[in-house]
C-alpha cells in the first residue's frame, strides 16, 4: 500500500491521505474580501483528492497584507466570506484549513505579475510597513519599515487571536500560523532583521518571544480538539545553516510544549542573498531532522511535486504530510495522477464520479 495514500489523523481531524495543498497566494481579493473566484478555485483543488486544503496567507490586519489583492480576516464581514469556501472544501471530502499571517516589512507590494516590488511612496494603494527593526528587506522590497513599539507588538498579537477566532467561526478545522518566509514573525526570529535591544531582540530567547507569545495567545482561543500548526523557516541557506537550524529545532520543541501539533518546515527567505539548493525533495533531510529532534509531526512543500518523490519522503519518515502546491495548479487532479503513477488501488483514492467515469473508462 502506498504510504502517500494512508490516512492521517491529528487531534480529532482525519485526512483521507497524506497529500495536502499548502497556502498559495492568489492575490485576487478586494480590500481583503474574497469572492466567487476563490470559492471555485478551492473547490476545484479539493475535488482532486487531497486530504487537506489550506487557504492562502490571510492577513490578520490591513497592514499585514503582502499586496492589496491579498485575502484578509480582520473583521466579521471578511470572515463570513470564507464560509462558502469552507463548505466547498468539505463537500469535496477534504479538510478545510487556513493560514493566518502578517507580512511585516514585505507588506505593501505590487502583485507578482505587476512588478513584485514595493508600491511607491506616492501611490495611494500602499501603506507604512512595520517590522521588529527599521531594516528593509532589500532588492525589490526596499521600503524601510517602522520599528514596532511594544504597543504595536501587543496589537498584532491580538490581531492573530481575533483572526483565529474568526477562522473557527467560519468553520475551518485546521489552523496554520505563518511564521516563515521573511514575514513578520520570521523577521523577529532572524538576526538578519531583528536588531532590537529590548525583550524582543538580541539573544535567542528574546528573538523567539513574539512567536511563542502569539502561539500561546492563539492556543487560548483555538479549540483543543482541532490541529494548531505553524509554518516556520528553519534554514536560510546563508552560510550559517547549522546555527539557524539548531535554534529552529529548539524553538519547535518549545512550540510543541506550548500546544503546537504540527510544523510545516520551510525556508526563512529573510534576506535576498540566500543560496538555496533547489532540487526534487531537497528539504527532506532537513524536515526529517526537525521531526526526529523536536518530536513533532512535520510537513513540507518544497520539491515534493513528483509522485515518487512525495511517496519516498512519506515512506522514509521525512514527512508526515507532503504539501503539494504548484503541481496542483498545473493539475488540480494531481492526487488522481499520483495514485495512477504509484499503482494505488481505486478504493484508496477519491475523485468525483463524473470525473472518475471518464478518466477510468479511457485510461
Amino acid at each position: 500500500m502506498s504510504a502517500l495514500f494512508q490516512p492521517f489523523t491529528l487531534k480529532d481531524v482525519s485526512l483521507r491521505n497524506r497529500i495536502a495543498i499548502p497556502p498559495m497566494c492568489m492575490y485576487s481579493a478586494n480590500d481583503g474580501l474574497i469572492n466567487d473566484w476563490h470559492t471555485v478555485h478551492y473547490a476545484t483543488l479539493a475535488r482532486g483528492g487531497a486530504g487537506l486544503v489550506v487557504v492562502e496567507a490571510t492577513a490578520v490586519s490591513p497592514e499585514g497584507r503582502i499586496t492589496p489583492g491579498c485575502a484578509g480576516i480582520w473583521n466579521d464581514e471578511l470572515a463570513r466570506a470564507f464560509v462558502p469556501v469552507v463548505q466547498s472544501i468539505k463537500a469535496a471530502g477534504a479538510v478545510p484549513g487556513i493560514q493566518i499571517a502578517h507580512a511585516g516589512r514585505k507588506a505593501g507590494a505590487n502583485r507578482p505579475w505587476e512588478g513584485d516590488d514595493h508600491i511607491g511612496e506616492d501611490d495611494l494603494r500602499g501603506w507604512q510597513t512595520i517590522a521588529p527593526s527599521a531594516v528593509a528587506f532589500g532588492a525589490h522590497l526596499a521600503k524601510q519599515p517602522k520599528a514596532m513599539t511594544l504597543e504595536d507588538i501587543a496589537r498584532v498579537r491580538e490581531d492573530f487571536v481575533s483572526a483565529a477566532r474568526r477562522a473557527r467561526e467560519a468553520g475551518f478545522e485546521w489552523l496554520e500560523l505563518h511564521f516563515a518566509h521573511g514575514y513578520l514573525a520570521q523577521s523577529f526570529l532572524s538576526e538578519h532583521s531583528n536588531l532590537r535591544d529590548d525583550a524582543y531582540g538580541g539573544n535567542f530567547d528574546n528573538r523567539s518571544r513574539f512567536l511563542l507569545e502569539t502561539l500561546a495567545a492563539v492556543r487560548e482561543v483555538w479549540p483543543e480538539h482541532l490541529p494548531l500548526t505553524a509554518r516556520l523557516g528553519v534554514i536560510e541557506y546563508d552560510g550559517r545553516d547549522e546555527q539557524t537550524l539548531s535554534e529552529a529545532i529548539e524553538l519547535t520543541r518549545r512550540f510543541k510544549d506550548g500546544g503546537l501539533d504540527l510544523l510545516s518546515v520551510s525556508i526563512g527567505f529573510t534576506i535576498p542573498e540566500s543560496n538555496i539548493p533547489w532540487a526534487p525533495g531537497f528539504m527532506g533531510e532537513v524536515t526529517q531532522r526537525v521531526r526526529r529532534e523536536a518530536g513533532i509531526a512535520v510537513a513540507s512543500a518544497w520539491g515534493f511535486g513528483t509522485p515518487s518523490v512525495a511517496e519516498e519522503a512519506v515512506k522514509s519518515g521525512q514527512l508526515d504530510l507532503a504539501m503539494i502546491g504548484r503541481a496542483h495548479l498545473g493539475n488540480p487532479n494531481w492526487s488522481y495522477s499520483a495514485a495512477q503513477a504509484l499503482g494505488v488501488e481505486r478504493a484508496a483514492w477519491t475523485l468525483p464520479a463524473p470525473y472518475a467515469h471518464w478518466l477510468e473508462r479511457y485510461r
